[in-house]
């Protein structure tokens, strides 16, 4: 029997597997996807990559065995679209810039404007070109708590409210564009739906695809995807329009690790505190944005009463680079193995080399029990940056 990466990493004797590193474990990949693909076909629908949330191209050739194609917000990320998913990217800029746009065209196949100027600036450099073009709008409702990561709070720069928005959609013009979720359930689409049809309806109508944006939180346990079927497939038939989502956690919820190594453990005025050879503020940014407190396997998530516990530190020597405090069932010690679960969605792609950390190396732990180290880096990739 194949070892799995929890039983390698577990097991005695030097780790193939560096710290820290992002590890990518291919079947979970492989079952998320098939559980999207098995949405998209029974509603109709088509859901693609967002590369927003999960970037690692070595993976695209098994992402585009389920879904056809992927979302860009930047120049950047639609080269890798056209490059290793070999599609034209559906793209969405906030705010184009005249130096880059034909290039975006040329390599786009949907392309969404964020307003109605950046419409109107660019609407002839975009006539009889073959791509097919939107509006994002905003339907000022969402769930999303976190006022960062919420598109609808007031004074968002993301999407045109009702008001800014003509009664007919001009030529050229095909879709509509709208993203409110962040990791929400199809219970929360539904009511955005509500929302979005009461603003937007006769536009809806006229329209010839609409995109649902992402936060369609599909693969987590517990989500009614039947649910969600219904609804797609309601509105595709209701507006007869082709119907686009985009979700960017769902492809690779749960899919891989941040493996780390203790490098130092001591008392800090009676809290006892271990630093590790990663950073919550450089590797793990979502952590500290949100926040929220990460999973390790192997801990208690919260402190128990008579484990030892510890506040986990990263290696930068920014104050707030912490953790709140977990429990261990022996006291850990320096070259202990520290797992971050689900870590590779939205956190390899913010990784930055603050205060010259390196960035954690990348390998994929395959189908068939082997692992594969992808890349890692040094100084280049630091200096690089500067």
């Amino acid at each position: 029997m194949n070892m799995t990466l929890l039983q390698h990493l577990d097991s005695a004797g030097e780790s193939v597997i560096p710290s820290p590193c992002f590890v990518l474990e291919e079947a979970k990949l492989r079952r998320n996807l098939q559980l999207i693909d098995s949405v998209q076909r029974a509603a109709g629908v088509t859901i693609i990559l967002a590369l927003k949330g999960f970037s690692m191209y070595n993976a695209f050739p098994l992402v585009r065995e389920y879904l056809s194609g992927a979302t860009a917000s930047s120049l950047n990320e639609i080269k890798l679209v056209n490059e290793y998913m070999g599609v034209q990217a559906h793209t969405y800029i906030p705010a184009y810039q005249d130096a880059t746009f034909d290039e975006v065209v040329s390599r786009s196949s949907h392309l969404t404007f964020n307003s109605w100027t950046q419409w109107e600036r660019f609407k002839d450099r975009v006539a009889g070109k073959p791509v097919s073009c939107g509006i994002r709008v905003n339907p000022q409702y969402s769930e999303v708590a976190t006022d960062m990561y919420n598109p609808c709070v007031p004074g968002s720069r993301l999407g045109a409210t009702r008001d800014q928005l003509p009664d007919q959609l001009p030529e050229g013009l095909d879709g509509i564009h709208f993203h409110t979720l962040c990791e929400n359930d199809s219970f929360t689409l539904e009511r955005t739906l509500d929302a979005l049809e009461s603003r937007f309806g006769n536009l809806l109508h006229q329209a010839k695809w609409v995109n649902f944006g992402g936060g369609h939180l599909m693969t987590r346990e517990g989500y009614d995807t039947n649910h969600l079927i219904g609804l797609l497939t309601a509105f595709r038939q209701k507006y007869n329009v082709d119907v686009i989502l985009e979700p960017g956690s769902a492809i690779a919820w749960q899919t891989g690790v941040l493996t780390s190594t203790v490098l130092d453990v001591f008392d800090s005025q009676g809290i006892p505190v271990a630093i590790l050879d990663t950073s919550f503020a450089a590797h793990m940014p979502d952590t500290l944005e949100m926040p929220y407190k990460p999973r390790i396997i192997g801990s208690y998530h919260e402190p128990v009463a008579g484990k030892p516990t510890y506040r986990l530190g990263g290696m930068t020597c920014l104050a707030g680079d912490f953790m709140g405090d977990y429990s261990f069932d022996k006291s850990l010690t320096v070259g202990d193995k520290i797992v971050f679960d689900d870590m590779i969605h939205y956190t390899m792609v913010k990784t930055s080399t603050f205060n010259g950390v390196n960035l954690p190396s990348i390998g994929v732990w395959k189908e068939d029990g082997s692992f594969q180290l992808l890349k890692t880096f040094g100084y280049e990739s630091f200096k690089d940056r500067l």
